[in-house]
């Protein structure tokens, strides 16, 4: 009888200790979901932003050393504060990473409100900032605002989290004529800065999202025919005949060398002396003052005179990889709101892209563009920085 006993109390006591080894494994396995493993496709993302804004601080000292010898007297200038922001945008990058991206959708509409306010804010006395016949920047101290970039951001979480509450928004007319309305706010209050870059820039992500959402080819058509009549409307228009003179430009910008094409004519110049390698990193010449504002929109041209086609060639592939990244992240998203907010980001990032390139290789009209992650400008970088850090988000959520 007692060994029965004692059989049975070993028995129990085996069973008990089983128990205690198979439930230390799942306790294990229970922490290890709760950290989410970075994919091999998020490293390379990662790496990529990473790489591009060390090689835009690099370019921006190159690009801006005798300009900001020139304006402040100190060479590494534009450097410093370009640090900053690229330190700033990475951190924020991170951060936004691990904000699960269903946040911002219950905010899409106060940060909808926040931007137009802040864009109306411009044309308050004592409150937008005029640099060069452009009121595009409020300073707050030592920052500097950008509107016109916060409204990029914007845009795209508001028309996403609006289109994803139901499919079947985008095939009624009301919602379609009411994000057009959108577009013409948006693209009204920017241009009036005037700042065509960014107008397009923003019009032509919400478009984007809207056709990724189901926009039926008919109102995408009538958008399209909108969007040039509002165009031609805005060129014809201008009392000054500004705005003409630079659309006609880029069509023979050597016409006018010393006038509105001199700017694109310095940018071509570069580009073709740089030749196939380049002269070398910091022995551009059009830099020497001859090119204004080479650090900002026509950094590619200082890249393409110091570093040549294949360094230009290689910077493209680096676009495009990335781009390929995100289109991917859209693909696999875990649900609607996600799909559109990556596919908006994803437009960003590709029209402005698009449109550097085609603006410093005179394919289009001059449009003060930025090239992401390089060319300098603080609230830009931390825009795409940021909504990289999103799109990395999607992708911890995604299947694949």
């Amino acid at each position: 009888m007692k060994r029965r006993i004692l059989a049975s109390a070993g028995k129990a006591g085996k069973t008990s200790e089983n128990n205690g080894t198979e439930q230390k494994p799942e306790r294990l396995k229970s922490s290890r979901r709760k950290s989410i493993p970075l994919k091999p496709g998020d490293f390379a993302l990662t790496a990529l932003v990473m790489m591009l804004v060390i090689f835009g601080v690099i370019m921006v000292f190159s690009a801006s050393y005798y300009s900001a010898l020139s304006k402040t007297g100190n060479a590494y200038a534009y450097l410093i504060r370009d640090g900053i922001w690229a330190v700033a945008g990475l951190i924020a990058m991170f951060v936004l990473s691990r904000i699960n991206y269903k946040t911002y959708r219950k905010w899409a509409f106060p940060i909808l409100i926040a931007s137009i306010i802040l864009l109306i804010a411009l044309f308050i006395p004592h409150v937008g900032t005029t640099t060069n016949g452009a009121t595009r920047w409020i300073e707050l101290g030592p920052i500097t605002i950008m509107p016109g970039e916060i409204a990029k951001i914007a845009a795209i979480i508001f028309v996403s989290s609006y289109l994803s509450t139901s499919a079947e928004k985008i095939y009624q007319l009301k919602s379609v004529l009411f994000l057009l309305a959108l577009c013409g706010i948006f693209g009204g209050l920017i241009m009036f800065q005037p700042n065509m870059s960014t107008a397009i820039t923003v019009v032509g992500i919400i478009v984007a999202i809207m056709f990724v959402a189901g926009l039926e080819l008919k109102y995408l058509g009538a958008a399209g025919v909108l969007g040039v009549v509002a165009g031609c409307l805005l060129i014809f228009t201008d009392k000054d005949g500004y705005r003409l003179s630079r659309a006609v430009s880029f069509t023979d910008p050597f016409a006018d060398p010393l006038g509105d094409g001199y700017q694109v004519c310095q940018s071509l110049l570069a580009l073709g002396s740089g030749g196939l390698f380049g002269l070398g990193l910091g022995k551009s010449i059009q830099k020497n003052l001859y090119l204004p504002e080479p650090q900002n929109d026509f950094i590619i041209a200082i890249i393409g005179e110091e570093l040549g086609f294949i360094g230009v060639l290689l910077l493209m592939a680096a676009y495009l990889v990335l781009i390929w990244r995100c289109v991917h992240i859209c693909i696999n998203a875990p649900d609607r709101f996600s799909m559109l907010l990556a596919s908006g980001i994803t437009s960003m990032l590709a029209i402005q892209v698009i449109l550097n390139i085609a603006v410093v290789t005179s394919s289009m009209p001059p449009t003060g563009i930025i090239l992401p992650f390089v060319s300098y400008g603080g609230n830009a970088l931390l825009i795409f920085t940021g909504a990289m850090g999103i799109m990395l988000n999607i992708s911890h959520h995604s299947a694949k």
